[in-house]
C-alpha cells in the first residue's frame, strides 16, 4: 500500500477552517492533522500537544536554522511552523495528513510534495467573515481590522489552490471537503497500489 497524501487547507482567519477539520477527522478514519509549532501564547481551552506544539522563540528559531521546518511563517508577530520530521512519519504510516497553513506556507510545501492537494476555503460573505471575527470575543477591535486587511490580502491567493469552498452553509461545506478527500483516494496510483491483489488476480 502506498504512503499516505498530503492535503494542505488555507483560510482567512474566520472562514471556518479549524471548525471544518475537526468535523472532518472526527468522522474519517486514517487521516490526521499535522500540529505545528507556535510562538505564540496558548489561549485557554488549548491543549500543547494538541493544538500546537508551543515553545518560545529562541527555541524556534533553533529548529529553524536546523531546516527542521517543511515550512515556517510569521503571522502577526508569531512564528508557525511544520516539523518535516513529523510529516514523513504520519505519512509513511500510511495516514493521509491534514496541513493548517497560509497561503505562503502552501507555496513552500508544494515544491517539496508537488503531488499534494491543496484546498482553499472561503467566506460567503465579507459580512460574515467581520462578524465571526467579533464574534470569537479574543481580539479589539484594532486587532479584527487588522485580520481582516490581512484575510483580504490571503483570499487574493485562492486561484494558486486546487479546490475552493465556500463555508457557508457549514454541512453543505463540510461535505464538499470530504468529498475531496475521496476523490483523492480514489484515484488510479492509489487504487493501483491498495487493491494490487486483486487487480493482478483479475488480469491473470
Amino acid at each position: 500500500m502506498s504512503d499516505g497524501h498530503l492535503f494542505i487547507i488555507a483560510a482567512p482567519s474566520g472562514a471556518g477552517k479549524t471548525s471544518l477539520v475537526k468535523a472532518l477527522t472526527s468522522g474519517m478514519s486514517d487521516v490526521s492533522v499535522s500540529v505545528s509549532y507556535t510562538t505564540r501564547p496558548i489561549r485557554p481551552g488549548e491543549v500543547d500537544g494538541e493544538d500546537y506544539y508551543f515553545v518560545d522563540a529562541k527555541s524556534f528559531l533553533s529548529m529553524r536554522d536546523r531546516s527542521e521546518f517543511l515550512e515556517y511563517a510569521e503571522v502577526f508577530g508569531h512564528y508557525y511552523g511544520t516539523s518535516k520530521r513529523r510529516i514523513k512519519e504520519q505519512l509513511a504510516n500510511k495516514f493521509d495528513v491534514i496541513l493548517e497553513i497560509d497561503w505562503q506556507g502552501s507555496q513552500q510545501v508544494k515544491k517539496i510534495f508537488p503531488d499534494s492537494t491543496s484546498i482553499f476555503i472561503l467566506p460567503p460573505s465579507k459580512s460574515a467573515l467581520l462578524e465571526r471575527l467579533r464574534n470569537r470575543g479574543q481580539d479589539s477591535e484594532e486587532v479584527i481590522s487588522r485580520r481582516t486587511l490581512e484575510a483580504i490580502s490571503e483570499m487574493s491567493h485562492y486561484h494558486e489552490f486546487d479546490y475552493v469552498i465556500i463555508n457557508d452553509q457549514f454541512n453543505t461545506a463540510l461535505e464538499q471537503l470530504r468529498s475531496i478527500i475521496i476523490t483523492q483516494r480514489l484515484t488510479t496510483p492509489v487504487q493501483q497500489c491498495r487493491l494490487r491483489p486483486l487487480i493482478d488476480e483479475l488480469l491473470e
